[in-house]
């Protein structure tokens, strides 16, 4: 397995698999971050405090005091010489709720003129495709995702919005993603999603994680008020979970 460790400071380092955005080097930097944190949790890995994947690569953030950089190295290259592949089954599988146009979603009529198709083409192409959770990042549960189909690829916007409402479902270049909160971007609005996707106060705080799998189901504008008004934000998320962790 080809990879490259990084120095990122005295208490971190990165291994790298590649340089592209592709399905193997994400499928890597899971299997690995998936094998990691189960040390941690049985206690078998001591002085790495956590990983953080992104979509080519794993940081890995130590304690130098516990955990030598030259012995955190072997175990790495231990690990990834013995590293089983991914099991799909053990991803998540979701199925979240968008309200697809109009006020929910501004930029939809303009990304069907662009692409030269209607706007039902769009929601269609969107809602059909399966998204897989590369990495988190920009924002506290801001999930970026692959598997854009290529009909839906589009650089960023010229003007970036200096408002995105929360739960917005935006595309760009070769992703799509769920704004978690209101904040600026530049991505092209779809639509909107009324689940909550971060709890401060929740044992994960984030809904989605990395290797998640998602699809969108398209719902009308009243049905997605329903949902946005619900206090039980819990029970709102597991209702869309498909596939319960094993």
């Amino acid at each position: 397995m080809n990879y490259r460790l990084l120095d990122a400071g005295d208490r971190a380092v990165t291994i790298e698999f590649g340089d592209a955005l592709d399905a193997d080097c994400i499928e890597r930097v899971a299997a690995l971050g998936d094998a990691l944190r189960g040390e941690i949790r049985t206690g078998a890995l001591v002085g790495v405090l956590e990983v953080v994947p992104t979509f080519r690569s794993l940081s890995v953030v130590f304690d130098p005091l516990r955990l030598p950089l030259a012995d955190l190295e072997k175990h790495i290259a231990t690990r990834l010489g013995a590293l089983p592949p991914r099991r799909p089954e053990a991803a998540r599988c979701w199925r979240l709720p968008v309200c697809y146009g109009g006020p929910c979603g501004p930029d939809l009529d303009d990304v069907a003129r662009r692409l030269d198709c209607t706007t039902r083409d769009i929601v269609a192409w969107h809602s059909q495709a399966e998204f897989r959770v590369a990495m988190l990042g920009f924002l506290p549960g801001f999930a970026f995702m692959t598997g854009l189909p290529a009909r839906l690829h589009l650089p960023r916007r010229t003007e970036p919005r200096v408002r995105v409402p929360s739960g917005s479902v935006a595309v760009a270049t070769a992703l799509t993603a769920i704004y978690p909160w209101e904040s600026p971007g530049g991505w092209h609005l779809l639509g909107r999603c009324p689940i909550p996707l971060f709890d401060p106060a929740a044992e994960s705080p984030a809904l989605l994680a990395p290797g998640d799998r998602v699809r969108f189901e398209p719902v009308h504008s009243d049905r997605f008020s329903a949902l946005a008004t619900r206090d039980d934000a819990a029970a709102l998320a597991r209702d869309c979970l498909e596939t319960p962790p094993p």
